[in-house]
């Protein structure tokens, strides 16, 4: 753990000032639902802050007509995106809202997603229990297509070091994170070259240096199966996992033992993406990665 810890440790218990971090993009008819819920908290947060990138459905002007309480940011200043796409992604909207935070805890909340009133009454009051952790994350509810349905096994999720854990899936939603805001002062911020699986990026990279805090109680409710839903990509979930786990692995980041265990599942994915490419018959593609593999399978050796 990085230095600094133990001087934390002391103060953390009398202060939680948590700053709530909400990007958006054209979700005007899902975000009233997540900010009345983050209002609705037992434990107010310090500022909530919704980071509008680029919405072209009235988004801005509504929040300051509608929440003027809420601190508002539209950092982006390019080009208006095409339509269904958002011009800068969720890492550089969350990595902005992040950087003018003004709280020591950071909560992160998508915009199609809400939290039950106690969440992060039990989230502070866990923390306080353990001093000495400074990531905690909890159960969820599943809603899709408005009808609850159940997690399976392989979505289990765990509380502790829990890198290795971390490797096959993301096992932590972000709606439901909550972090001390020096853990992205040691390890960085979302990487902001990737379109989605940017959670499970960050995920690696806290959990390979730090323990976490897992409350097995379902304190928010995340929506999916609609169209906007930003894990919905035409490329591939896996393809942004591989990349992830590279990057990783040419990290300083990581023990002996994380690295063979992530170099294990790093191949392990690039056979199963390999063998997919041979059924499409990407041929170019699937020489190149075929090539990765036996580069690594050498460095093994």
């Amino acid at each position: 753990m990085s230095t600094g810890v133990n001087i934390l440790k002391n103060c953390l218990a009398d202060s939680y000032q948590i700053s709530v971090i909400i990007p958006t993009y054209n979700r005007k008819h899902t975000l009233p639902r997540a900010l009345d819920s983050v209002l609705a908290q037992s434990f107010q947060p310090f500022e909530i802050i919704v980071i509008d990138d680029g919405s072209t459905d009235g988004t801005f002007e509504w929040i300051i007509s509608e929440y003027p309480s809420i601190k508002l940011i539209e950092p982006f200043n390019g080009p208006k995106p095409l339509k269904g796409y958002s011009p800068n992604g969720v890492s550089a909207a969350r990595n902005a809202g992040t950087k003018v935070a003004k709280g020591d805890w950071i909560a992160l909340l998508d915009s199609d997603d809400e939290w039950l009133p106690d969440k992060l009454a039990k989230q502070v009051q866990a923390l306080k229990e353990n001093p000495e952790i400074l990531f905690c994350h909890t159960n969820e509810i599943w809603i899709r297509h408005g009808v609850r349905v159940n997690q399976m096994k392989k979505h289990q999720k765990y509380g502790g070091m829990i890198f290795e854990k971390c490797l096959d899936i993301c096992r932590i939603s972000p709606s439901s994170s909550l972090f001390h805001k020096s853990i992205l002062d040691d390890i960085g911020l979302f990487d902001e070259k990737l379109k989605v699986c940017e959670d499970y990026d960050l995920w690696l990279r806290i959990s390979a240096k730090y323990p976490v805090l897992f409350l097995d109680e379902p304190l928010i409710n995340k929506y999916g199966g609609h169209e906007d839903q930003l894990s919905k990509t035409p490329e591939g979930i896996e393809r942004y996992r591989i990349q992830s786990l590279e990057k990783i692995l040419g990290s300083d980041l990581l023990s002996e033992s994380q690295f063979q265990s992530a170099k294990d599942m790093f191949l392990r994915k690039l056979r199963i993406f390999a063998n997919g490419l041979e059924k499409r018959r990407k041929t170019d593609e699937l020489n190149s990665v075929q090539k990765k593999i036996q580069d690594w399978i050498l460095i093994s050796n």
